[in-house]
């Protein structure tokens, strides 16, 4: 579980980007931050995980809060993170194994034997059991994806972050990274936490969601509360495309 109490962002120049964000985090639950360009949803995922320092406010791992850590004390947090960037972020000049492998290389204790058979593992548990020997240019971008994926679960975190995941996917890839994270997510109970723009993710795996405008929380509930809401403004943002609009007027 990850509590955010009152959590805000000033920077350097006088911008207000984040005005006192409160809201609970689930473990085993797909946590999804929408909103869109320039809401403040990327500050707020940064100042989650610790690559920008909130103005004020707790980030509390499991009551553990993260801002008034020190930096070896962050640091031995991360380690029980994992992150999915909106890019695969593979390095190309290694196999798919070794990419894979990379974090247990840089932070487990396990012998090479043991960090081989578990990223093995992971890449199994993503459905990619034989491509370990390839190079990331020989695979497609939903594969990639799905590699980027095993390397975020290979240390097992409690904390997984998706940057934008579907970014440059199609609709059908997209549905399997989606289902994918969310399988993990329930298997592992890890506290999952997603910033998306794709409302097929909300409406598919959107357990719990959070609409963040001009840096304030406007709303927040789950997929089912979405279709049935009088926020004008998450309408507005939601049920901006034909689809969705048809598919509100059908549930009315």
């Amino acid at each position: 579980m990850i509590q955010l109490v009152d959590v805000r962002k000033t920077f350097d120049d006088g911008k207000v980007v984040l005005k006192g964000i409160s809201t609970v985090f689930e473990s085993g639950k797909t946590n999804l931050i929408i909103g869109q360009s320039g809401s403040g949803k990327t500050v707020l995922m940064k100042c989650i995980v610790g690559l920008f320092e909130p103005t004020g406010g707790q980030i509390l791992y499991h009551d553990r809060d993260f801002v008034s850590m020190t930096k070896n004390e962050q640091s031995l947090l991360r380690r029980e993170m994992g992150m999915i960037f909106q890019s695969a972020a593979l390095f190309d000049s290694i196999s798919v194994l070794e990419n894979v492998m990379f974090p247990l290389d840089m932070f487990s204790a396990d012998s090479y034997k043991e960090r081989r058979r578990r990223a093995q593992f992971c890449l199994d548990r993503v459905n990619l059991s034989d491509a370990g020997a390839k190079y990331p240019g020989e695979i497609s971008g939903g594969m990639q994806k799905r590699v980027a994926i095993a390397r975020a679960i290979a240390l097992n975190p409690k904390y997984l972050f998706c940057d934008e995941p579907n970014s440059g996917l199609d609709p059908k890839t997209s549905l399997v990274i989606d289902e994918l994270i969310h399988s993990i997510t329930q298997d592992f109970g890890t506290t999952t936490i997603i910033n998306t723009h794709d409302m097929n993710s909300v409406m598919g795996i959107g357990e719990h969601i959070i609409y963040i405008y001009e840096g304030q929380k406007a709303w927040e509930g789950t997929k089912e509360e979405v279709m049935n809401s009088d926020n004008e403004k998450l309408n507005s943002f939601i049920f901006a495309s034909d689809l969705f609009r048809k598919v509100k007027a059908a549930n009315s």
